[in-house]
């Protein structure tokens, strides 16, 4: 070992002590996670994610700097907007401490040998942080992530190699494009299985059974059903084949009806769901939707074989359908069976995948042998 390695051990970029490094990359995963929190709040309702500047989404007080500070401004306001006293989700400040801490791991994983991997790893975590919170909230993962990740991964990949234990740039690349297709093709062929085997449930009721759906849910016989516990994105959709059709204003003798939350289709006809309340119907089989993973999820995976290679997209799909599996497991155990059909999957994925960033690849090599 020559001198400068003797002193960037010690001291890190730039001859600063590596302490010095660590508690600023912390600092600065903070302010990133005040960021990905304008993100999680803008980006799925389609806002932008630069302008206007922060502000209280209740009572649109322009929040100053002092006010924005990461950790310490919701902890000095005790989590209300200074303006209007509005509580602020705890969400804010638990983004914020996870990029962080999130961050200081990554530099500290790789950031002695390897700290352009440090830098390319913390941007996939944050990708991971802004995908997970998005996805619990709305049940999407926006394009943005995904497929932007797909490219954005593909280029780290020219100065971070060591994601993918590749020591050079040629070698990273083919890991990255294979990491593209395996990713999400395989993740495409689990889907599509996945909703061939068991993408419907079929209820099945008695001959004249009445069903009504109101701006609530759906009221079977012996249940209700809330549009909660059906919906979770935007392509879902409710199919049954009725008699007696009975809408708020009109009737229709019978004809199939398709339910999603964008639209109400009767036969040829497409209503606006949202401006009809009522809708009553002799049904003798219900058919709701169940779908594990989506296409967002799809091109999430392709987006983190993107930065890490296809063995990470493997691992991180097996692991994720244990942790899916045991979380369902705890969740039976504690008499909150119905909460696991509310959980997105992505969520899931992006800590299987943190897992591979942070020691995964060994976990592999003792599982499956040779690289």
């Amino acid at each position: 070992m020559n001198w400068e390695d003797e002193l960037y051990r010690h001291h890190g970029p730039l001859g600063l002590p590596f302490h010095f490094w660590t508690l600023f990359i912390g600092i600065f995963g903070a302010m990133t996670g005040s960021f990905l929190n304008v993100v999680i709040h803008r980006m799925p309702r389609e806002e932008s994610i630069v302008h206007p500047p922060s502000h209280c989404p209740t009572c649109n007080h322009r929040i100053p700097m002092w006010q924005n500070m990461p950790i310490f401004s919701w902890l000095m306001l005790r989590g209300r907007c200074a303006s209007c006293r509005t509580a602020i989700s705890p969400r804010y400040i638990g983004v914020e401490a996870l990029t962080g801490v999130l961050f200081v791991a990554a530099w500290l994983h790789y950031g002695e040998e390897a700290p352009w991997a440090a830098a390319s790893a913390s941007i996939l975590l944050a990708g991971f942080v802004a995908a997970t919170f998005i996805d619990f909230e709305h049940f999407i993962i926006p394009d943005q992530i995904t497929l932007g990740g797909v490219g954005v991964g593909f280029l780290l990949s020219l100065v971070a190699p060591e994601l993918h234990q590749e020591t050079s740039i040629l070698a990273a690349l083919r890991s990255s494009a294979l990491g593209i297709l395996v990713g999400g093709g395989v993740v495409y062929l689990v889907l599509r299985l996945g909703k061939f085997l068991f993408g419907r449930e079929r209820i099945a009721l008695e001959p004249g059974s009445r069903v009504i759906f109101h701006d609530a849910g759906i009221r079977l016989p012996d249940r209700e059903i809330s549009f909660e516990e059906v919906f979770y994105r935007e392509s879902d959709t409710v199919v049954m084949e009725g008699r007696h059709l009975e809408l708020a204003d009109r009737c229709y003798v019978s004809g199939e009806m398709r339910l999603s939350p964008k639209a109400l289709r009767i036969g040829d006809e497409v209503l606006d769901p949202e401006s009809e309340p009522y809708l009553a119907a002799e049904v003798e089989s219900l058919t709701l939707p169940r779908e594990a993973m989506g296409l967002g999820d799809v091109k999430f995976m392709a987006a983190i074989g993107a930065f890490l290679g296809w063995k990470a997209t493997l691992f991180s799909l097996m692991f994720s359908s244990v942790l899916g599996a045991v979380v369902g497991l705890g969740l039976i155990a504690l008499g909150r069976q119905h909460w696991s059909g509310r959980l997105p999957y992505g969520p899931y994925i992006a800590v299987a995948a943190t897992g591979w960033v942070f020691g995964g690849s060994a976990l592999w090599e003792r599982l499956f042998g040779a690289r």
